[in-house]
């Protein structure tokens, strides 16, 4: 887990839906109150990134001339829309089936690793405007965590990353106690 990167830049070779789905057995052990699964995946490739280019421009009211057309979903041959999907339950509050959905997305991301691939997760201001929202057939309750952009990696590249001496981080920054009594 600690060796894990974000990749940014991405092959096309992609996992099949059949190695996506293989994967999810990955995903079981996310921490989720009730057993909920309040969380679902959204596979996007082909045309489906051209609409989802097309319903970004239009949340951020960007008109495109002649045959332009909106490259960012484009960095990968495959995105996969991670949606928090909660469910009304009196002992489950909604913002914990939204960390549920995350911690979803993020296990995948480390399944997606350990079986070869590169992966970066991304999102940004119009994750959840109507258009966006419309063209993944969102529910109203429903939050699009954002998608992870999937695709092989170049083995140079992988080998340099293996080489990398990054340092893990400093605990002390992270780990504290409850203040003490008054």
């Amino acid at each position: 887990m600690a060796s894990r990167r974000s990749i940014s830049k991405v092959g096309p070779q992609t996992p099949t839906d059949e190695q996506i789905a293989s994967l999810l057995a990955a995903v079981t052990p996310v921490a989720d109150h009730k057993s909920l699964r309040p969380w679902r995946l959204l596979l996007l490739r082909g045309d489906d990134r051209l609409r989802l280019g097309q319903a970004l421009d239009a949340a951020a009211g960007l008109k495109r001339e002649g045959d332009e057309f909106n490259l960012k979903p484009f960095r990968a041959e495959l995105l996969i829309a991670v949606v928090a999907s909660p469910q009304a339950h009196p002992d489950v509050p909604e913002w914990e089936q939204h960390a549920t959905a995350a911690g979803a997305g993020h296990l995948l991301e480390l399944a997606l690793w350990q079986a070869g691939w590169g992966a970066m997760w991304r999102s940004g201001l119009y994750a959840n405007a109507p258009e966006v929202r419309a063209v993944h057939g969102l529910a109203e309750a429903e939050l699009l965590m954002g998608w992870i952009y999937v695709g092989d990696v170049d083995p140079a590249f992988r080998a340099k990353l293996s080489e990398s001496k990054r340092p893990g981080l400093e605990p002390g920054q992270f780990i504290g106690r409850i203040p003490a009594r008054d």
